[in-house]
């Protein structure tokens, strides 16, 4: 496709963004940002939590990893409905409770002023690189499909990607976010499902075509049960499933950040389950046009790209059908990506305002004016990890963006799990040591599972046993009720 074109249709759509972005920011504060002033609408919420869940990391790695590991995926994302349930009956009315901005609040409140800087700093990491890692694919398919022939660098493709994010989340945050990641959302929707219908049209099949020629495909295949020591195994993508969507959503300012924004809990749980459904209907069509690029390529003789990230990008823009199926990439693409950038970059700037720089005792303006300079560093920041992972990359981007998760909110799992679970008081100044071990064992035990468990290797349930060392070392340094009581009649 021709680069200007394309040029055309990003400026096009970032210019609608910014319409919608200004309209509902307008005269925005402080809750505005960073909690819309929890009057969102809960099926608004619902709809925009699509786009916000689904990146451009899904809508690019999702076909293309459908070549090697089927449909095993939808395992994981079964286990995501089971770990949604849980945020929504258990997590969202205690963060409601206690009448929470940051979620990370709870932990000062159940362990001190330590546990609490530790979740912060965690998701802080966490954050900072996964939502560089899903812009970084975007901006890498942008180079390759538009700056490249205008000679733009790729230094200058992030430049002007991190300024796009920072101006239209700038002023509304949250109260912005909903509606903006709602146009999104359509967007997305739109784009697969009329993706779908060109490939497909091209291969002569209607709709009932299209669902019979994948059922009947080898790569449609979801269940795998006869190998424990494959990362394809149905309880280890179960398992991780379910706690990576507690981690990724229930203890992740960005997601909550969304609910949080609900006018109650009942509407927030509402949105909660809704959501989750559009998810799992949504991830099954990207699958799907996975089996019918696969199939495209295999028919025609062409050859595949060497990184299944680049799959549906070669297919959608390389000439091979009507110029609309590429213009409709590019919008799906763009609108997963900066969705998901833009509300990362509005968390990321709430929790460090709120959790690190301690601005609860600060004056409304105070806390306006530093939340706009963490907001340009935030952006800065986010822009040089881009950088630095462009150095670095050499693995698909959604297997780079859970094995982050594996690390990285482990010890933030760890902690709530805890905190919920047991009544034991902690001694907070060890948490920090506590949380910095846990992933250094799960660094150990990764590279030396085959070896020491006759072969077996950890995929992304390793997310659980980094809870896991959280939990049994809280423990450790815990104090027993019996013993608070004791150490109360000495005093």
């Amino acid at each position: 496709m021709d680069s200007s074109i394309l040029l055309i249709i990003i400026i096009f759509y970032f210019i609608v963004l910014f319409l919608v972005s200004y309209i509902s920011g307008k005269k925005s504060n402080n809750q505005g940002f960073f909690i819309g002033n929890r009057k969102s609408r809960w099926y608004i919420v619902a709809f925009a939590m699509i786009g916000a869940n689904l990146s451009g990391v899904t809508f690019v790695s999702v076909p293309g990893m459908v070549g090697t590991n089927c449909f095993s995926y939808l395992q994981m994302v079964l286990g995501f409905i089971v770990g949604q349930l849980i945020i929504a009956y258990i997590l969202s009315p205690l963060y409601y409770r206690m009448n929470l901005i940051s979620i990370y609040g709870y932990l000062e409140n159940r362990f001190g002023p330590s546990s609490h800087k530790t979740g912060a700093w965690f998701f802080f990491i966490s954050k900072i690189l996964g939502a560089a890692v899903r812009l970084f694919l975007v901006c890498l398919i942008l180079q390759m499909l538009v700056f490249e022939s205008l000679h733009i660098s790729f230094g200058v493709n992030v430049a002007i990607s991190i300024f796009v994010v920072w101006l239209y989340t700038f002023q509304g945050g949250v109260k912005s976010l909903i509606w903006t990641d709602s146009l999104k959302t359509l967007c997305l929707i739109i784009s697969v499902v009329l993706c779908i219908y060109y490939i497909a049209s091209s291969m002569h099949l209607n709709f009932n075509g299209i669902c019979s020629t994948i059922y009947h495909s080898s790569l449609s295949r979801i269940f795998f049960f006869d190998d424990v020591n494959s990362k394809q195994y149905f309880f280890k993508q179960f398992l991780a499933g379910i706690f990576t969507m507690i981690a990724m959503n229930g203890l992740d300012q960005d997601m909550m950040q969304r609910n949080l924004s609900c006018r109650n809990i009942k509407e927030s749980q509402i949105n909660l389950l809704i959501s989750i459904l559009l998810q799992f209907i949504v991830i099954t069509m990207f699958l799907m046009l996975g089996v019918l690029l696969f199939m495209y390529t295999s028919q025609n003789g062409i050859q595949n790209p060497a990184k299944s990230d680049e799959l549906f990008p070669m297919i959608a823009t390389g000439g091979y059908f009507p110029t609309i199926v590429g213009i409709l990439f590019i919008v799906g693409l763009v609108s997963a990506a900066f969705s998901n950038a833009g509300s990362a970059l509005t968390a990321l700037t709430t929790s460090f305002t709120i959790d690190i720089l301690k601005t609860n005792n600060k004056s409304d303006n105070q806390i306006t004016r530093i939340r706009k300079y963490v907001h340009i560093v935030m952006a800065i920041l986010m822009g040089l990890t881009i950088i630095i992972i462009d150095i670095f990359n050499n693995t698909s981007v959604i297997d780079a963006v859970y094995i982050l998760v594996s690390y990285t909110y482990g010890p933030i799992l760890g902690l709530f799990a805890f905190g919920i679970l047991c009544k034991r008081r902690v001694r907070d100044i060890y948490i920090p040591y506590i949380a910095i071990t846990a992933p250094i064992l799960c660094f150990i035990l990764q590279k030396n599972s085959e070896k020491w468990f006759s072969g077996y290797s950890f995929s992304y349930e390793l997310l659980i046993f980094n809870a896991l060392f959280v939990y049994i070392g809280l423990w450790i340094v815990s104090i027993g009720q019996g013993r608070i009581k004791q150490l109360k009649e000495t005093i």
